[in-house]
């Protein structure tokens, strides 16, 4: 057929009919291309998708797939502290972990957490601030118990608590000297940990209570076996610890050896591993106390030669025990997590 003015016209309108459905199409195709490729550059752990089903069993468990910036081999999270110990036990500070994955994968174990606090004689007025804070700060999201030992359960405050946590009072006699306090901690803890911990939670969590949670304080803390490094010698060389160096002493250490200075106020780390710190701690007191010596920092002295030779798996950073008070603010410390409240010691101390 020949081609006629006609045939052109046709032609010219199909054409015009054509391109803006292959312009339509494009668009749209680019448009899911760059959507996808703008949530890989959004920021840690934004959910893209949720898939509703099982895990190995369980019901109620579902998987979600997180967009999240891929780590990158050559380029270290922090420059400016160590991140790493010589035994390949990470050091937790500020940039160093992304909350939503861990989240994540403790929620996948049903993970349930212990905090240990013991609020004895007048440090029970310490109680309220710190479960308060707790509740806004200490694994949120999470099934958490509270382990309150007190000598004055009456004197426990009433604070809400969200989902899925709940408070439980045990109560222990008191002693004259704090010091005798502080020490009967880990032979207390040790006991309930083989009478009812290891039945009841997968970590724990043993705390101070004259403290306050200040910022997020969650899962990215959980390991084997984890202590705190004390803000006071995180700079410091070894010679400059405050170990027990009295050969007299179960808590001895001798002046070249040590890693860190771990502090009493925050250590943890699963039952188990509780359990075989506080009673390697307890036993070694006993043996000092028949003796007739005194570690210089009590049980603070013990946990440290325990940790010197039975390496934490994890190491908290100065965030998680931090004196704002007495230390300031270094631009180091990028968040101040757990803190210590201002107190007068001599009014409550053997009160």
């Amino acid at each position: 057929m020949p081609w006629t003015p006609v045939g052109k016209l046709k032609f010219h309108w199909l054409q015009l009919g054509l391109f803006p459905l292959i312009i339509l199409i494009l668009v749209f195709f680019s448009y899911g291309f760059l959507s996808s490729r703008s949530q890989l550059l959004e920021g840690p752990g934004a959910v893209t998708s949720v898939a509703v089903g099982k895990l190995d069993g369980q019901e109620g468990v579902t998987l979600s797939r997180m967009v999240y910036p891929q780590p990158n081999a050559l380029i270290p999270t922090r420059k400016d502290v160590l991140v790493l110990t010589p035994w390949l036990a990470p050091i937790v500070w500020e940039g160093t972990f992304n909350i939503d994955i861990l989240n994540e994968q403790f929620r996948l174990r049903n993970t349930t957490i212990g905090l240990t606090v013991f609020a004895i004689k007048k440090y029970v007025v310490f109680l309220k601030l710190f479960l308060e804070t707790a509740e806004q700060h200490f694994m949120v999201g999470h099934r958490v118990t509270y382990y309150v030992f007190t000598d004055r359960p009456a004197d426990v405050p009433q604070v809400p608590l969200g989902a899925n946590r709940q408070l439980v009072v045990l109560s222990v006699r008191n002693y004259t000297r704090w010091q005798d306090v502080s020490m009967h901690r880990m032979e207390m803890i040790s006991r309930f940990s083989e009478q009812r911990f290891l039945q009841e939670v997968d970590y724990l969590v043993c705390a101070d209570v004259d403290m306050k949670f200040q910022d997020h304080v969650g899962v990215e803390i959980l390991s084997a076996l984890f202590g705190t490094l004390h803000p006071g010698f995180y700079r410091s060389g070894r010679k400059a610890f405050t170990y027990e160096r009295r050969p007299q002493s179960q808590a001895y250490i001798p002046w070249d050896n040590g890693d860190f200075y771990y502090m009493g106020a925050f250590f943890g780390g699963s039952v188990v591993e509780v359990s075989k710190l506080t009673k390697a701690c307890h036993q070694a007191m006993v043996v000092d106390q028949a003796n007739g010596i005194e570690a210089v920092w009590h049980d603070e002295s013990h946990l440290n030669k325990y940790l010197l030779y039975h390496k934490p798996t994890k190491v908290l950073s100065p965030e998680y025990m931090w004196d704002q008070r007495l230390l300031g603010w270094p631009s180091i410390i990028k968040k101040l997590r757990f803190a210590a409240v201002p107190k007068n010691h001599q009014k409550i101390r053997n009160r």
